[in-house]
């Protein structure tokens, strides 16, 4: 399959993916990125990233997501993690109400080292899991809007709202940096256009958890 040059895009937008361990983080990645899922997938260990061209109001952009993993033992990447990121998907379970419990946490823990600027959507994830949700729409939906988050469900394993979840981040990005680059005389740092700086590790590395991973 002919691949896009690397660097045939308009703009870098850098978005993380936070919340406990086992909420389904690298499947929504290798989701959207790859379109695959890994029911046997392991825990993340560390960082991995993966990205994705596509368009966004009629632009080329290279979404870089990041997925770390949601134990404590992993906390000292914190910075480096958040360091320019432009969105961030915040994920739960809708199956673990321990899950949604602990997103107040990582609420905090992102407004405290992200950018203040950052866009953050709210994720249940899971919902094809219907006879196990232990937690309600209505309670995530009045969460978020207490918070001002965007909110959506999803579901990695059967491509529900997978798509749309991170079209509308990138869409939201996009609007806050045209508006910032219009408004400012100086070009937005934000855009990373054509530079790729917070790349930090080698492309190649991205896709090391394709082995047990089917296209579905």
């Amino acid at each position: 399959m002919a691949r896009r040059p690397d660097d045939d895009y308009d703009y870098l937008f850098k978005v993380v993916l936070i919340g406990d361990s086992g909420v389904g983080k690298s499947n929504l990645l290798s989701r959207f990125t790859r379109n695959e899922f890994c029911l046997e997938s392991k825990s993340t260990i560390g960082v991995e990233f993966a990205t994705r061209t596509l368009q966004v109001e009629g632009r080329t952009v290279k979404a870089q997501i990041w997925d770390t993993a949601g134990q404590e033992r992993y906390r000292a990447i914190t910075s480096a993690y958040y360091r320019g990121a432009l969105g961030a998907l915040l994920v739960y379970d809708v199956t673990k109400p321990m899950t949604f419990d602990n997103v107040s946490r990582w609420l905090k823990e992102l407004r405290d080292h992200a950018d203040s600027n950052i866009v953050i959507m709210l994720i249940g994830n899971k919902t094809d899991l219907k006879h196990l949700r232990a937690v309600a729409t209505e309670d995530a939906q009045s969460y978020a809007e207490k918070e001002g988050l965007s909110f959506i469900e999803t579901s990695a394993l059967e491509a529900t709202n997978v798509e749309k979840a991170f079209q509308t981040i990138l869409s939201e990005i996009y609007r806050i940096i045209s508006k910032k680059s219009l408004n400012s005389e100086e070009p937005a740092a934000a855009n990373n256009i054509k530079e790729g700086k917070t790349i930090v590790v080698g492309e190649s590395e991205a896709n090391t958890k394709k082995a047990c991973c089917s296209s579905s």
